[in-house]
């Protein structure tokens, strides 16, 4: 279990995860109480992985003056712990350990680099977060380890790198700030194409490591079947030598034996059921994965169901540090990359546009709108548009690809870029409004809205509810009453009128 333990810490580089991984494979971790007689299996903690980490005892050590007691003026007792350097005594390999004294101090390192700070050489473990350069990020203005930020934004998560440690020290605004996706998006590009030579080696390598730990977590389990058979015979012995006529002692050994019993088949069956999930886990899924990594190692880097944290784990083998340079007038950034071994690659990527550049509206498309509102009002105009193909600015966003122009926004863009109204338009042209036809024929506004619906009188609708009115013509329409007379007949009349050559103003046709 204790080699279970280093082993898996060597494989996740974290303590947190350590713990997490005991807890979701269901393995106990030997505890022993504060009365320091007996010994328990119960649930790792994190406390107890940082112990072990940082206790020497189990690289094979023998280490003394590992802390400086002082007392202080008041006389209380002061605590100091030593830089291994300063301890009194430390002899490696006196006592057969479970890592070596070089596994042990590279373990403190990676501690160390765990922690939060602003250094660039301290890089976090790999979390899950969308940020792919988590930890390795370097601003290319102050040389600062750079953060990584997310904010929702319209139900999307963008990630950013910041340098904010101006900021968090002097007060100072921040050095730089860069939207992450372009970056990431390049980089695993990049990483896709100078992958394809070592694929086959590293799923290779991974298969070995995934076989390893479900073999070595099946011995554990394995443990823990024996130790609880033994268990279970104990009971029985002692169950089987007790006497008969002791009813009370009987029922109480007899009571223990079925526990042990149940605790038996319990051990029995999850065993059973972790064999059964590890061996569909690599025949279905890994190992199809594995083969499709060594076929083509982009397809899986670019799978969407690759948890980040594995991707980021894959890149911290290739990757040492990015350093990231940001041109705001070239609206440009440029990337360095130094890989493993002193391998450097620069790549340039162009900034996104800000939110306001993004929906903008071509001015192509703004020229049109002008030039459609002589004869069309704006539902009419968003219709044409859609029917064409054109699309409005917001479409430039992600996930609003197929955002359509409505007359709400072709109004925002008439008053946004100052364009004529349709109504100054028509009014340009002579349009009469409803009381000034109505005194020029010398109707009713009634009477004008029904010779406006057969065409008597022409209408122009300015938007989608109200209009303006042709002035009349030649042959003004007259007020009349008959019922041998109807409007429909009066309207044909006068279509007929206005299309013949005929101008005599003394012809009016009987309305």
């Amino acid at each position: 279990m204790i080699s279970h333990f280093f082993e898996t810490f060597s494989r996740v580089g974290s303590a947190t995860q350590t713990v997490k991984t005991f807890t979701r494979e269901g393995l106990l971790f030997p505890s022993r109480l504060r009365n320091g007689k007996q010994v328990v299996f119960q649930q790792l903690t994190t406390s107890t992985a940082m112990r072990m980490l940082h206790n020497p005892r189990y690289a094979g050590v023998y280490a003394y003056g590992q802390r400086l007691y002082r007392r202080t003026v008041d006389g209380k007792k002061q605590l100091r712990k030593r830089d291994p350097k300063e301890w009194l005594a430390c002899i490696p390999d006196a006592h057969p350990g479970y890592i070596s004294w070089e596994q042990f101090q590279h373990n403190l390192k990676v501690l160390e680099a765990n922690g939060q700070g602003y250094q660039a050489v301290r890089a976090s473990p790999p979390r899950e977060g969308a940020a792919l350069l988590q930890g390795r990020v370097i601003c290319g203005r102050c040389g600062s380890h750079m953060s990584a930020r997310y904010a929702a934004r319209r139900g999307q998560v963008d990630t950013w790198y910041v340098c904010h440690r101006a900021y968090a020290a002097r007060g100072e605004p921040h050095c730089q700030s860069i939207a992450g996706w372009p970056i990431d998006e390049a980089v695993g590009e990049l990483i896709a194409a100078e992958m394809t030579p070592a694929a086959v080696e590293l799923a290779l390598e991974i298969r070995k490591e995934i076989e390893a730990r479900h073999d070595e977590a099946d011995k554990l389990r394995l443990r823990a079947v024996e130790r609880a058979q033994i268990d279970a015979d104990l009971a029985q012995r002692r169950f089987m030598l007790v006497d008969p006529n002791n009813r009370l002692v009987a029922d109480t050994l007899e009571g223990e034996w079925n526990d042990k019993l149940r605790i038996l088949a319990d051990a029995r069956e999850e065993r059973e059921r972790a064999l059964c999930e590890d061996r569909v886990t690599l025949d279905d899924a890994i190992r199809d994965r594995l083969i499709a990594m060594t076929a083509d190692f982009k397809t899986v880097w670019c799978d969407r169901t690759l948890p980040n944290r594995e991707r980021k784990r894959l890149l911290a083998y290739l990757v040492e540090d990015v350093t990231l340079l940001k041109f705001p007038a070239e609206r440009e950034t440029r990337i360095h990359i130094r890989f493993k071994g002193g391998k450097t690659e620069t790549l340039t990527t162009q900034n996104p546009q800000s939110s306001a550049q993004q929906v903008k509206t071509r001015p192509e498309v703004v020229e049109l709108v002008d030039k459609l509102l002589d004869d069309h009002i704006c539902a009419e105009i968003a219709d044409i548009l859609n029917d064409r193909g054109i699309r409005p600015g917001g479409s430039a966003r992600r996930g609003k690809a197929d955002a359509k122009f409505t007359d709400l926004r072709v109004i925002y863009l008439v008053k946004q870029y100052g364009l004529r109204s349709r109504y100054d338009r028509l009014r340009e042209r002579g349009m009469l409004t409803k009381a000034e036809a109505c005194a020029k024929l010398g109707i009713t506004e009634s009477t004008l809205v029904r010779w406006a619906k057969y065409c008597i009188v022409k209408r122009h609708a300015y938007n989608g509810y109200i209009g303006l009115y042709e002035p009349p013509g030649p042959h003004v329409p007259a007020k009349q009453c008959s019922r041998w007379n109807q409007l429909a007949h009066r309207a044909e009349i006068i279509r007929q009128l206005n299309s013949s050559k005929c101008v005599d103003p003394k012809e009016r046709a009987v309305v």
